[in-house]
């Protein structure tokens, strides 16, 4: 084996979709001691089960996760079943309800069916953070906490705005990150995967590593997928989320309304194809010997037969045809009386219209014009001040939902 270029061929199926990678050089050159000696990396990624579904915004990770794997390295998938009960305060403005301990183990449970339909079981090792952390001792936990500073947590941006805020921080939430950190200590991880929110945490992990005398990993921040509008990441709080456990015709429309920005970012992140062949289609579309039409239909047909199997996929593309068929353009309603309408009784600035029918923030509004989720008339529409006319601009669509613009 060429190790130099085997060396080179995992950097580049590692980096894919990459936005931390903290650091390169050490990543380097753990992955060529591995080549050398045979023995795989130990790559962690935890997952706390507090929703019993996951979406396609949680198998980011995985995904990654697969690629390691593929490569011949060994997966952790951690289910923190211990850290659950805390509740992750990442991006909170308030102490997270903590989430009891059988709500945790019914969760624990379909993550586990879920994750296998994209890890492959028999290389995958699953462990739970509680195994260490419920016999540890009060004297372990305080010897844990004094590895660390109150000032280094506070220079987390979540604590450091409800502290300048005078917002309630609750002790124990302090102890998440240090346990998500402790863990790598337990599973003498090589590898920590996480999505960009989960970075301080993920470094927490390489500062207990190098004061319990193990060599820190590498730090790989995956980003956070962005939902079926464009804008918002994927949740069902947004409700712009694609569920792994939907119906084989759900999901599969669900990445048909995707624009086909996004749809380029889903290949990157979601898909299975090589880069090689992603950079081949992007260059096609781009030239206009591709459709990205046709390319979104085998995304579509590419995730639900993961989820699901190749007749489902085959049945949702169908059932979608026929639908889509029968659809009609927007041009023709103008006068369906079953669509919403939006009174209006002079020229509006489309991000206030927008922000007006779906209730949401002037900022979110413009957002999702940005984000390519907008057309009038059938025409999208991507300027931030343009100016809708009641008469003229009769039907406009934000994702999918659509709306009659009339003179109130």
């Amino acid at each position: 084996m060429n190790i130099k270029a085997e060396l080179k061929r995992q950097m580049e199926v590692i980096s894919r979709g990459t936005v931390d990678l903290i650091s390169r050089e050490e990543l380097e050159d753990k992955l060529k001691r591995s080549l050398e000696s045979g023995k795989p990396l130990r790559i962690k990624a935890g997952f706390d089960p507090t929703a019993p579904d996951l979406h396609l915004g949680h198998t980011v990770l995985m995904q990654k996760m697969r690629h390691f794997q593929d490569l011949g390295h060994q997966v952790i998938f951690l289910i923190g079943d211990f850290t659950g009960m805390i509740g992750d305060p990442t991006g909170r403005s308030e102490t997270r309800k903590a989430l009891t301990v059988e709500e945790v183990r019914q969760n624990a449970v379909t993550y586990r069916e879920q994750t296998f339909k994209i890890l492959d079981p028999d290389l995958t090792e699953v462990d739970f953070n509680s195994r260490w952390m419920k016999s540890m001792s009060a004297e372990g936990l305080i010897e844990l906490a004094a590895q660390y500073s109150v000032a280094r947590m506070l220079e987390r941006d979540d604590f450091r705005k409800r502290y300048t805020e005078q917002r309630h921080i609750s002790i124990h939430e302090f102890l998440y990150p240090l346990i998500q950190g402790y863990d790598s200590v337990e599973l003498k991880a090589d590898v920590e995967l996480g999505g960009t929110d989960q970075k301080f945490n993920l470094l927490v992990g390489r500062d207990l590593q190098r004061a319990f005398g193990q060599e820190p990993q590498v730090v790989i921040t995956m980003p956070l997928l962005e939902g079926t509008d464009g804008v918002q990441k994927m949740s069902k709080t947004y409700d712009n989320y694609i569920g792994v456990t939907e119906p084989a015709g759900e999901i599969y429309g669900k990445v048909m309304s995707i624009s086909d920005e996004l749809m380029v970012r889903y290949y990157e992140l979601l898909s299975t194809i090589s880069l090689e062949e992603l950079k081949k289609l992007q260059k096609d579309m781009e030239k206009g010997t591709a459709h990205p039409m046709d390319a979104k239909r085998a995304l579509a047909r590419e995730i639900v037969t993961r989820y699901h199997d190749e007749k489902a996929a085959f049945d949702a593309e169908e059932q979608f045809n026929r639908r889509f068929s029968d659809r009609k353009p927007l041009e023709e309603m103008v006068n369906d009386d079953s669509v919403d309408v939006y009174e209006m009784t002079e020229p509006m600035p489309l991000f206030k219209v927008i922000a007006g029918f779906r209730g949401v923030s002037s900022s979110e509004a413009i957002r999702m014009i940005k984000g390519g989720a907008v057309r009038i008339m059938d025409e999208k529409v991507s300027d931030t001040q343009y100016m809708v006319i009641p008469g003229r601009d009769k039907v406009i669509r934000v994702g999918k939902k659509f709306f009659r613009v009339v003179e109130g």
